[in-house]
């Protein structure tokens, strides 16, 4: 198989690194590409299209085909619209534990208001449209499995997350008319999301998607690519499979 893997907020492409070395050592082809914004490119003002854009060139620019597209956290918005750009490259959608707006929604739709209301405070504060995390919402919500040194480790490479791409309202009116394969791969003691039927990953982002393979595992939001790139390449494989 031939995995694109797309990282989320508050991260760069080196959140795949280990997991893209396990599925090459499986014998897939797998590529973790940094886009717009973000990780050696970071700036403060990108947007979600420039994102998008970003994403497409890598794989057009590699002429990568029947590829298994996966996208974690706010990288489920992202292949959502790369979907409807180079639908004829893709053989398989999988969600990890990923936002799935729906039409006219933004990323920051799919909070509740309190947490909608923090986001919007610390962007206020923050001087430029970004939004820095808090060590302890960054402990408790994104690795509340790792231990005390790794969670410090992980959180070190946390930039400041441009607020723009989350707060746009997309159009996605073409992703859902699309008839793709889709997976969503849920992490039963991720709680980056509140746990629940109405904003939680499972099912409230994953019911978006209709038709659909669920395939769950043990893990939080970013511990187990750090911790256990092995098993998250074997879950990677059960929600790509045929």
């Amino acid at each position: 198989m031939t995995f694109v893997l797309v990282h989320g907020s508050w991260t760069d492409a080196s959140f795949w690194s280990k997991t893209v070395a396990e599925l090459k050592r499986k014998g897939h082809a797998a590529y973790a590409p940094e886009y717009a914004g973000h990780g050696s490119l970071y700036k403060p003002d990108v947007t979600h299209e420039q994102i998008v854009q970003s994403v497409v060139d890598y794989i057009t620019s590699k002429n990568l085909k029947d590829i298994v597209l996966v996208g974690h956290s706010f990288g489920g918005s992202v292949i959502q619209k790369v979907a409807e750009r180079i639908p004829d490259r893709i053989h398989r959608l999988v969600f990890f534990d990923a936002f799935v707006p729906l039409d006219g929604q933004s990323v920051a739709d799919q909070f509740p208001a309190e947490l909608q209301d923090a986001f919007a405070q610390l962007i206020q504060a923050s001087g430029n449209n970004t939004i820095p995390m808090p060590y302890p919402l960054f402990r408790d919500g994104f690795v509340n499995t790792a231990s005390d040194g790794l969670a410090k480790q992980i959180y070190q490479s946390a930039k400041p997350e441009p607020a723009a791409p989350l707060l746009e309202k997309l159009d996605l009116k073409k992703f859902y008319a699309l008839n793709l394969p889709k997976s969503y791969l849920y992490f039963t003691s991720d709680t980056a999301a509140p746990q629940g039927d109405k904003y939680g990953f499972n099912p409230a982002q994953s019911g978006h998607l209709g038709q659909f393979r669920l395939i769950t595992g043990n893990g939080d939001h970013m511990t187990t690519a750090y911790a256990q790139p092995a098993y998250l390449a074997n879950k990677l494989y059960e929600a790509a499979r045929d």
